[in-house]
């Protein structure tokens, strides 16, 4: 997945206000502890941070 894609889907989800928001202060342990910014920094994919967020926010199967 490409990061803008990841991007797009995260402002469709949350809004592209809170989008940002989310991924800079909202801590998952699912990510080894990192935000979406710290794990995309450290490497992670975008397409397995994506299923992460999936996961924890309750994403509905349609927007996956």
């Amino acid at each position: 997945m490409r990061l803008t894609v990841f991007w797009e889907r995260m402002a469709e989800h949350f809004g592209a206000g809170y989008a940002d928001t989310f991924a800079r202060d909202h801590v998952m342990s699912e990510l080894g502890g990192r935000t979406v910014h710290e794990a995309l920094a450290a490497g992670w994919d975008a397409k397995d941070v994506w299923r992460v967020v999936c996961q924890v926010m309750d994403v509905p199967q349609e927007r996956r």
